[in-house]
């Protein structure tokens, strides 16, 4: 019996690349993955001259400049959709379903395109190649996430405030800082997340766990993307500039943050009095004010912060930790303020400037100082 099923799945797939063997169930399946590997794509958009290899594609991506409105929507959460395929995955977010299992470790998915990624996990196979860098990737929707760091393409508007993406689930993140939507909860105290991967960090809180250890210092945490922003205290690594002043840091939303010196944009408002922020932690440190909260308490001195980051500079007095080495001179500095503070005797930089006599310096408290001077 399982050798005629065998043949039986065999036979609903008779087509097979010739590239890397995949098969399908019908010719024009296998047309259309061919050109993933030929880099054709005919069809164009009449209006932005974008191109697809798959005239379906091209159908949806239109939506976009049309307006035309989803006509599908999620009974649970009212969520719509342009397409019915995706609302059947997405409802599979609130059935907890995952009807697609892996062969060789029986790992369950809700996508099939989920688990077709996640078998490249066990083969290493990535088919997809950048044309510009030659990075290889599992999946041609990653090739093509990753393409846009090249060409600095944003396609994905934000219809609330028309802030622009480059990854389509950027936006739906982003959305939900106007929704307020958080449809991951915690199993454990049901604290509830607008993001998968921030559950995920969460439930380390109670089990304890940190498997992302530095090969440096071995400091552990809970996400590798932290281990990768660590890692770049140790080497001095700096791969996010600023396009309006060359300005270079370690990470992606610290620039992103420092970006709003230049635009002014103060996203975050106190709910009590009104006032704005560039950023949350600001936010969330002023709302204190309010509350008199000071929720991060030392285990040694039992002195409390309204920040944790404070907590963690304050508990270096009793530790003695320095973890902000200079690149040029390897003199070591308990906070970063005072290590960039220390860069500028290296680099010369004088960022202050007097707005009386234009003079420059390399500190603001000796822009300070030189101010008196003036108002005397």
């Amino acid at each position: 019996h399982r050798e005629e099923t065998q043949g039986e799945d065999i036979r609903e797939k008779p087509f097979s690349c010739t590239v890397c063997e995949k098969t399908f169930a019908q010719k024009g399946h296998l047309d259309s993955h061919l050109k993933t590997h030929t880099g054709e794509k005919p069809y164009s958009c009449s209006i932005c001259n974008k191109t697809f290899t798959v005239k379906s594609n091209l159908n949806v991506h239109m939506r976009l400049h049309t307006g035309e409105r989803a006509s599908y929507s999620c009974t649970a959460c009212h969520k719509t959709f342009t397409q019915k395929a995706n609302l059947v995955s997405h409802i599979r977010v609130h059935t907890g379903e995952k009807p697609y299992s892996c062969t060789v470790c029986g790992k369950t998915f809700n996508r099939k395109s989920t688990l077709d990624s996640h078998k490249m996990t066990h083969t290493g196979e990535k088919p997809y190649s950048c044309t510009t860098c030659k990075k290889t990737f599992s999946q041609s929707g990653s090739l093509s996430s990753h393409m846009r760091t090249h060409t600095g393409e944003k396609p994905f508007i934000c219809p609330v405030c028309e802030k622009t993406f480059n990854k389509k689930s950027n936006l739906d993140y982003h959305t939900r800082t106007h929704t307020g939507e958080k449809p991951y909860s915690c199993s454990v105290c049901e604290k509830t997340f607008t993001q998968k991967s921030n559950l995920d960090q969460h439930k380390w809180t109670h089990t304890g766990q940190r498997p992302y250890s530095c090969s440096f210092c071995n400091k552990a945490f809970t996400q590798k993307f932290t281990l990768d922003s660590h890692i770049r205290t140790h080497t001095g690594e700096k791969p996010y500039s600023c396009p309006v002043c060359n300005k270079t840091f370690a990470r992606k939303y610290i620039l992103d943050l420092h970006a709003r010196t230049h635009t002014g944009e103060k996203p975050y408002s106190c709910s009590i009095c009104g006032k704005i922020f560039a950023h949350k932690s600001t936010l969330n440190q002023h709302q204190w004010t309010h509350t008199g909260e000071r929720p991060f308490s030392c285990s040694v001195c039992n002195k409390s912060y309204p920040q944790k980051c404070l907590l963690e500079m304050h508990a270096r007095i009793h530790t003695g930790e320095r973890p902000f080495s200079c690149s040029v001179c390897k003199k070591d500095f308990d906070r970063k303020s005072s290590l960039h503070s220390h860069a500028r005797t290296h680099s010369g930089e004088k960022p202050y400037s007097c707005p009386v006599c234009q003079k420059n310096f390399a500190y603001k408290n000796s822009l300070k100082k030189h101010m008196s001077a003036h108002s005397v």
